[in-house]
C-alpha cells in the first residue's frame, strides 16, 4: 500500500504586537510570550479567556502577554481611574519557525527542524504522535528531578 505524504515547512517570521486598535488585533503565537508597553498605570487587566491567552504585569506600565491556546480572547486594560486604556482582540496562533508537518491521510504529526527535525509536542496532531511526544518530553524532564 502506498502512503501519500505531504509535507510542508511554512518559515513565517515571529508575529509581533499590533497596535491596538488594528483590524487584527494584538498577536502573540502559543507557547510565546510577548511585551506590551501601555502609556500609563495600569489599575486593572482583564483577559476574556485565560486559558487562550494570559497576562502578567511586570510593572505598572509593561504588560506580558503569553499565548496558551490557539484561539480569539479580547483583553482590557483600565487605568488607575478606570478609564480604557486599551480594549481589543488577542488572536493566539502558531509558531511555525522551523516547522515541519507531515500528514499521512487524515493524521498529522509536528517536528521541530532547527537544525535536525525532532518530534514536537503539537495541538492538533495525531493523538498517537501527540501522545508519545508528551510522554518523552515528561520522561526527559523526570530525569532532572531529585530521586527519592
Amino acid at each position: 500500500m502506498r502512503l501519500l505524504v505531504l509535507a510542508a515547512v511554512l518559515a513565517l517570521g515571529a508575529p509581533s504586537l499590533a497596535q491596538a486598535g488594528s483590524p487584527d488585533g494584538l498577536t502573540v503565537p502559543i507557547d510565546q510570550a510577548r511585551i506590551l508597553r501601555i502609556p500609563r498605570q495600569a489599575g486593572s487587566v482583564i483577559i476574556g479567556n485565560p486559558s487562550i491567552a494570559d497576562i502578567t504585569i511586570h510593572d505598572a506600565r509593561t504588560l506580558v502577554m503569553t499565548g496558551r491556546s490557539y484561539g480569539i480572547t479580547n483583553l482590557v486594560v483600565l487605568d488607575t481611574a478606570g478609564e480604557v486604556m486599551l480594549d481589543d482582540s488577542v488572536v493566539v496562533s502558531a509558531a511555525e519557525d522551523h516547522s515541519l508537518r507531515v500528514y499521512r491521510q487524515g493524521s498529522r504529526q509536528t517536528f521541530s527542524c532547527a537544525p535536525t527535525c525532532e518530534p514536537k509536542v503539537a495541538i492538533g496532531d495525531d493523538t498517537g504522535a501527540f501522545g508519545s511526544a508528551v510522554a518523552q518530553v515528561q520522561g526527559h524532564d523526570g530525569l532532572s528531578q531529585p530521586s527519592n
